[in-house]
Order: structure tokens, then sequence, then C-alpha cells
């Protein structure tokens, strides 16, 4: 700052003292930095001058506030006190024949008001009894805040979507089991609950005109032990066995489709999960068999050689990989657009919830989406609705109810890293940093771009190291709000020439390069641009300490009257 910045003051208190035993303030004072910057949410800067020599009295005693002034308010800081070497309060002491070091620090809340602002030191003095009317003096001017203009929501959210199928497949089962080394049907098994549940299943396909019968097949199995010829032979009879069987109800409900067919002459796979379900002895030494050979042969012989389990084996797994297996695929056929848009409007309590949340896809009207949203997660409490009713009110700006919904789909799906992620930026966008970064510690895996989320949370909390780190290649604007900050401006300047969908803040923000690289052409352009596509801005750039150099150059009156 300027040399002798207090020397009028240190005039007027020489008049009030004998001896030239004078209180002067601090001469040559810095306040850095300067202009005062926002960092975070606080505006803080540290203070430092000097007391001349042979000129702080030795009962003097000098009161040192820092006063932050904007649109007629004022915010105080802590006071120093600084006391002569006889004088009875306490304070820091300053030597009469060698004077001192002055220093101080502030730090203020900031509010947006503050961006136009000033920072004094206002001081209570006294010499002896005598006191000293001193007046405030200012020391800096404030606030660059452009940190601002990295926007929480300009991190997109991320979209937890429905699960709709128009067409939902639906699978029926059913076993008939033979005996060894035999293809004959028998009744017990074609009459068995799972063949007649199968019957029942194609019947109601036929019949249903919301379903559609998609595939049949048929495959035939035998169990793993004996030649492979026999097993194949077998596995082919008992294959056309079932489907011979499966053709009469064919023929019976009118149904024309084909009936696919396979084969499995040793059913290893079969074997394998028949045995790590049972609760057989040694079951573990049977599967290591199975994972230490591959073919065949060895293995059939190596199982038989286990003596103590091959009987159990062979009575209890064996026979149920003896068997055919019936199939049916079916189509269910949901409602259409137009069934479900009439229902959403009318009935949408007749609608399941991801009906009820892909109707809300069909239209793009916001209210008539948010209505749609809102009814799907007062119906069901469904997490998703209450997400996307969050993102509906977070591009709306509404923050206070976007951090609502997502509280509420927290409390149904508390590690959900996509809700996580959206609940931070709402809570970025609302100015609560802790509670963001807790959130967005819990978004790991969302579909979200978390690195730059994490890289606008690091810039809001002057951390722009880690926010440089974070941002990567991301080249975005609140990238370039941390490269400005940063002051690599080159960095800052390429970085907004290639934002993808550049707005008024991208040109806004090169404005700001090109006054803290003294290019007014650079400033007067984009600040035409910036404001042409948000009025909002002109207010900002009249009042943005940024662009002080230019404050009173035509062009850019012109541009913010």
């Amino acid at each position: 700052m300027k040399k002798g910045l207090f020397l009028s003051l240190i005039a007027a208190v020489a008049l009030l003292a004998s001896c030239n035993k004078s209180l002067p303030n601090p001469e040559q004072i810095s306040v850095n930095p300067s202009p005062l910057v926002k960092v975070g949410n606080k505006v803080d800067a540290e203070i430092t001058g000097t007391f001349p020599e042979k000129k702080f009295a030795k009962k003097g005693v000098l009161t040192v506030t820092p006063v932050l002034k904007f649109e007629g308010q004022e915010v105080v800081g802590e006071p120093v006190t600084y006391v002569g070497e006889k004088a009875k309060e306490n304070g820091k002491t300053v030597n009469y024949r060698n004077g001192g070091k002055y220093s101080q620090s502030c730090s203020f809340d900031y509010v947006p008001a503050m961006r136009k602002s000033e920072l004094y030191l206002r001081f209570e003095a006294k010499v002896g009894k005598k006191v000293i009317e001193i007046p405030d003096l200012k020391i800096a001017d404030g606030v660059v805040a452009t940190d601002e203009l990295a926007d929480a929501r300009d991190n997109k959210s991320a979209t937890t979507p429905d699960k709709f199928q128009r067409v939902i497949q639906e699978l029926t089962e059913a076993d008939i089991k033979f005996l060894i080394q035999s293809a004959e049907l028998r009744s017990s098994e074609t009459k068995s609950e799972s063949v007649k549940g199968l019957q029942a299943a194609l019947k109601d396909a036929k019949d249903n005109e919301k379903k559609e019968i998609n595939k049949i097949e048929v495959s035939g199995y035998a169990s793993p032990d004996g030649g492979m010829d026999l097993n194949e032979k077998l596995a082919q009879n008992r294959q056309k066995a079932a489907a011979n069987f499966l053709k009469k109800d064919l023929k019976k409900n009118k149904v024309n489709n084909a009936i696919e067919s396979n084969i499995t002459a040793e059913d290893w796979e079969g074997f394998q999960k028949a045995m790590e379900n049972s609760n057989m002895q040694d079951k573990d030494l049977v599967l290591r068999v199975l994972s230490m050979y591959s073919d065949p042969e060895e293995r059939e012989a190596q199982i038989k050689n286990l003596s103590n389990v091959y009987g159990t084996i062979a009575e209890e797994i064996l026979p149920a990989l003896r068997r055919s297996r019936l199939i049916l695929t079916t189509d269910l056929i949901g409602k259409s657009d137009d069934e479900i848009r009439e229902l959403a409007k009318n009935d949408p309590a007749q609608l399941s919830v991801e009906e009820l949340l892909y109707a809300a896809t069909l239209t793009n009207d916001r209210a008539e989406k948010t209505a749609l949203y809102a009814k799907a997660a007062d119906i069901y409490n469904d997490y998703r609705a209450w997400n996307s009713l969050g993102q509906l009110y977070l591009e709306d700006g509404n923050i206070a109810e976007a951090r609502r919904c997502f509280g509420h789909a927290l409390e149904i799906q508390p590690n959900d890293p996509d809700v996580n992620y959206n609940a931070g930026i709402a809570a970025m966008a609302d100015g609560d940093l802790e509670k963001a970064e807790e959130y967005l510690g819990k978004a790991a895996g969302t579909k979200g771009n978390l690195n730059a989320a994490l890289g606008t949370l690091y810039t809001k909390k002057g951390d722009y190291a880690a926010a440089k780190k974070a941002y990567a290649d991301n080249a975005t604007n609140n990238a370039a709000v941390q490269q400005i900050l940063s002051e690599d401006y080159a960095g800052a300047a390429k970085t907004l020439a290639n934002v993808k969908e550049p707005n008024a803040t991208t040109a806004y923000l090169k404005a700001v390069v090109g006054a803290r690289t003294n290019d007014k052409a650079a400033v007067i352009d984009n600040l035409k641009s910036a404001i042409a596509q948000d009025a909002a801005l002109k207010n900002r750039a009249a009042q943005d300490i940024e662009f002080a150099k230019f404050a009173e150059e035509a062009e850019f009156q012109a541009i913010v009257k």
C-alpha cells in the first residue's frame, strides 16, 4: 500500500500530544489480498504495517477495528489494541524509541451485497486521559466473488430411470422325469403339478389378448453315467416323447407354434448344480473332481472311484437328471402409450409404479411432468419418483424443494449413488458445503459427473489445487472459474473456448479473463454478449470489482447503465 498512508492522522495526533510523543497510526499499510476476495463463505484478510520510531506515546492506547462497509451496512471485525510502554491498559506494547510492527487479521461471513464494499480501519485512541478522534480510514476495496460463478446446478443431475417394459416375458417350466435308461412317459409325471401349470399357461396365452406365445422349447437330458452313445440316444428319445405329448396340448388349444428341440447327452451342468444344492456329505470332494477334470469319461471314472459317496449320488442326484424340460416363453403385452396417458390423467392409481414413472416421460410439459412424479411419490413412495421430482425442482432453481425431495429419496434408498450425487449438488447450490461433501462422498458409481461436482465443491471451498485435480479435462464454466482463481488465464481461455454449450456465464467469464489480462476489447465484447443472453448480469458487472480498471470507460458505462 502507499507509504505515508496515515501521515495526516499522525499530524492530527501530534497536535494533541506534547514533546512530539504523539500516538501515530501505522505507516506503510498492506492488505492481503487487495482487493478482498471471497473464499468459500468467508472474506478474510491480513493487515500489516509499521509504527515509526519515536512516535507512539508511552502512555498511548490505540484500538484498531476492521470494518467492512457496503450498501449502507457494515460488519465489524475483531479489534486489536496497541499500548505504549507506560500505559496501564492491556494490549500489544509498542516501544517508543524503536517503534514496532502492526498486524491484524479480519474475517467476515460473506453476503452477496459485499461484492461492492470497502474495508476500513476504525480507531479508538487516547494519550493518558485525552481521547483523540480519528476518522475511519479506507484501506482496501472488495469483494472479488468470482467463485460464485461456479454454479452447482451446471453439474447435470443423475436420473434414476423407470423400468417400464412394453413387453414382459414370462417363463413357465416343467420337468418330466424318466427311469434309468428309459424314454417311456409315465402318467405320474405327465399329470404332475408343474406340467399342469404349463398346460394352463399355454391355454391362457392363447386366450388372453394381452399375451402372445413367443417360444416353446422341449429339451431332452441324460444323466452323466453310462456311455456317450447310449446317453445321446436316451436324450433324443426323451425329447421326442415329451414333444409328442406337448403337441397334443398345442393341437387342443389350436396353437400353431413350432417346438424347438434341444438335447444334452450328459448333463454335467445339472449334476454340478444339484451337488452344490445338496446336503450330501463329502460333496466338496465331488465338486473338486469336477473342477480338476474336464473330460467326461475321466470325470465319471473318478466319481465312481469315490465308492463311499457314489451310492448316494446314484440314489439322490442322478434320477433328477433323467428328464425332459418343457419351457413356454410368453410375451405379456403392456398398455399402449395412449392408454397410459389416459389413466395417468384420470386414474393414476390404476397404473403400476413403472407405468406411472414412464407416463412422466411421455410429456414435455414441466407442470404435468412434476404432477405425475408427485403422484408416483404419493401413491408408491418410490425413491425414483422423489429423485425425479427433486431433479425438476433443482433445474427450476427451487433448491429448498429439491433438497426436500432428495431427502425423501434417501430415506428410502440411503446408499443410492445417484440420489446422493443429486443431494450433494442441491446442498452445494444452497451453500451447505459441509453437507454437500457428505453426500458426494457416498456418490461413487453415480451416472452423474462426480469429478466435476467435486471440482465445483472444492472451488467453492477455496481449495483450488484439489479442484484442478478433480476437474481434469472437463471443459466447463466451473472448471474455468477454478483456473481464473488460480490465475491460470491461458488455461481458462482454452477451457471456455471448448465449452460444449456456451451460455451467458461463459461469455461473462471470458470478460473476466479479459479484465485480468488487461484486454479491454475482450471485456467489452464478452460483456455485451453475456448481458444480451442474461440481463441480470448487467447489475453484477456494474458492481463486480473484477472490472474496476474499466469502470470509468465510456464503453463499459454504456453496457452496464
